[in-house]
């Protein structure tokens, strides 16, 4: 059984090199890349995380409130179709 490596051709601006890279230059690759985006990630500030969490907490409220509307309404109904089945 022969072994077999990952390989890939790279691929340009202009389109297909023709260059066949291994594993190990596709992962420095991958691991550069990386590097190079996780510099452009910024933290946010106190600020915008209190205020994203109040939205958060003022959205899920108002869903609470509506759902709790929605099976009060439809256990309204279901309660007396079945006092209705009861009586028939």
């Amino acid at each position: 059984m022969a072994s077999r490596t990952a390989t890939a051709v790279t691929v340009d601006a202009k389109g297909v090199s023709g260059k066949v890279v291994g594993w190990w230059d596709q992962s420095k690759s991958f691991l550069s890349d990386v590097r190079t985006e996780m510099r452009k990630v910024t933290s946010p500030s106190l600020k915008e995380v209190q205020a994203t969490t109040g939205v958060v907490i003022v959205t899920v409220a108002l869903f609470a409130i509506y759902f709790y509307g929605v099976d009060r309404v439809i256990g309204f109904f279901i309660d007396n179709l079945f006092q209705w089945a009861k009586k028939a």
